[in-house]
Parts: C-alpha cells; structure tokens; sequence
C-alpha cells in the first residue's frame, strides 16, 4: 500500500478497533512519536464521541506526561493505560514482537532500534494494536529471532492484557489469546486471501466470509483533515502535510484569526 488513500484506510481501521465495544474499555490511549496513523485513529474516534483520554508521548506543548516515559510506565503498571500501540521488525504468528536484531545473538544481521519499553507495556497495558504498514514474509515470520515483548505468557505470570488485532498495509488479523493465533478478519481493497497467505510467514485462521476493510466515510474523511489535523499537527507536522496538505503556518494563521 502506498499514498494518502491507503494511510486514510488504515485509519479508520484503527479507529474502528478502538471502538469495538467487545474489548476492554479505552478511556486513556498513549501514542508514541513515530505513530502517526495510530494517533489519527485515535482522534478519530475521540472526535466521533469515544470518551478518550489522548496522550501523546512527544506532543511539543501540552506534554501530559512531565517526567516523560518514566511516568508512562508508572501509569501502565497502575493499570491507567488501556491502550497502546506497538510494531516490531519481525511479528510472528504467536503475536511475538522483535525490535532487536535478527540473526544469531545479539541479533546483528540486522539491527532495529530496540526493545526499550515494549515488554513492560504490552504486559501491563489492557490492549493492544499491532501496526506494521510493511506487510512481507520478512516482517510477517513464522518465528521471530529473538522475542522484545511475548503475545502470550506462561500461567501465572502477571498479564493485564494482550494483542486486539495486528493492522498491516494488506489487511486485519484478530488475536485469540487464548489459541495463541492470529485469524483474518478483512482484506484491504484490492487484496486477495491468497496473496495476503503468500506475503504471511506465519499461519493463521481464515472464516468462509472476509470482509473488505472499509475506508473513512464522508463525516469520517471531513473530520480527518479538519479537526483531526488540527490536534495532532504540531506533534506529527511531516504526516499533516503529506496527506492532508496542511503546514503550521496555516494552523497558526487560523488560531490567529479565532
């Protein structure tokens, strides 16, 4: 996938996600800095009615977390995060994530940019989205090199929560704790069950019927390059100017004119 469409599509796949009355309530979500999409999602669903506390871990002003990531890890251990966003280099069928490297250890073949606090929050943290745009046998493996945060824990270790669903550049998997395994739930316009199955390393379910992954609608596309951009244009400058054309300068010359 590539262009504005398809960054719009998988917006409004997120959004629906967190607003899947089946999982557990989000009333705090956190983004992080390099989560545009995610973030967007996130608006969205705040500014369709979703009673969404949103905090931006990078925002420039307004930071709500004053002692930075420390202060994130201490909400999430309290249980006051409900959502959280991760990807990784390599995401296996297991909901495994790698940030570390592949290759025998330390992982070096390739280097990713680390784990940092992917473990903690995604143990502590209620739910989680799973987000890679690249959807290829590379990123999609059967087992992941070296395990940064687990899908899955061994009985009676501490767990809050796990993967919701996992969102590529091709389509939608739930996550079934329980069975330790992804299914499909919608195709990405344009994709086809055996194509996404050649570009997944992993296995996973697939129902008789897929759906087609719907894209924003008219009230959804409106509110994304007004309102939306408007609150995360000064976090995510690059993402508001790619896809909706907006720069600071017109958000600045607009608070000027309110």
């Amino acid at each position: 996938m590539s262009g504005k469409s398809d960054e719009l599509l998988l917006i409004a796949a997120i959004a629906r996600l967190i607003t899947d009355p089946l999982g557990h309530p989000v009333r705090h979500a956190a983004v992080g800095a390099a989560s545009p999409i995610p973030a967007a999602a996130c608006w969205l669903a705040k500014m369709q009615g979703a009673d969404i506390r949103l905090s931006l871990l990078h925002r420039p002003r307004g930071n709500p977390f004053t002692e930075g990531t420390r202060e994130l890890f201490d909400l999430a251990g309290q249980g006051r995060i409900d959502l959280f966003f991760l990807g990784g280099g390599q995401i296996d069928g297991e909901a495994n994530i790698n940030l570390i490297g592949t290759g025998d250890w330390p992982g070096t073949a390739v280097r990713f940019p680390g784990s940092f606090g992917s473990a903690f929050m995604y143990l502590t943290v209620h739910r989680t989205i799973l987000f890679r745009e690249e959807h290829s046998p590379r990123v999609l493996v059967p087992r992941v090199d070296h395990i940064s945060a687990p899908g899955i824990s061994p009985p009676g270790t501490f767990r809050r929560g796990h993967a919701q669903a996992l969102v590529t550049g091709r389509c939608v998997f739930r996550f079934d704790p329980a069975r330790a395994r992804f299914a499909l739930a919608s195709l990405h316009p344009g994709e086809t069950r055996e194509g996404v199955r050649a570009a997944t390393g992993f296995d996973y379910d697939e129902p008789g019927e897929i759906t087609v992954t719907e894209g924003p609608t008219e009230a959804q596309s409106a509110l994304l390059a007004g309102p939306v951009c408007d609150a995360m244009i000064e976090t995510y400058p690059d993402f508001c100017r790619r896809v909706w054309g907006r720069g600071m300068k017109e958000t600045g010359a607009k608070e000027q004119a309110a």
